[in-house]
């Protein structure tokens, strides 16, 4: 099991950036699911950005929300 999410921000070009409970900085890109069901949505900037921490991970207003062990695996990490 890959750790929680603890801080979340919503940065340009569709990307968060991501702060895990075991004190790493990452980012994760949301341009490859922006085209698929629920995620659509999240095309529009605006409603991107209100992308809020929710038990360890993320979501947004609508029910978009996605696995923490997934944004860990797929994120880059921050230097």
């Amino acid at each position: 099991m890959n750790p929680r999410v603890t801080k979340v921000e919503a940065i340009k070009d569709y990307r968060v950036f991501l702060e895990f409970k075991n004190g790493e900085h990452r980012i994760y890109d949301f341009n490859p699911l922006l085209d698929f069901g629920i995620f659509k949505e999240l095309k529009d900037f605006h409603y991107f950005n209100k992308v809020k921490l929710e038990n360890g991970t993320i979501s947004w207003p609508n029910g978009q929300d996605i696995c923490p062990d997934t944004l860990y695996l797929d994120s880059e990490p921050v230097n």
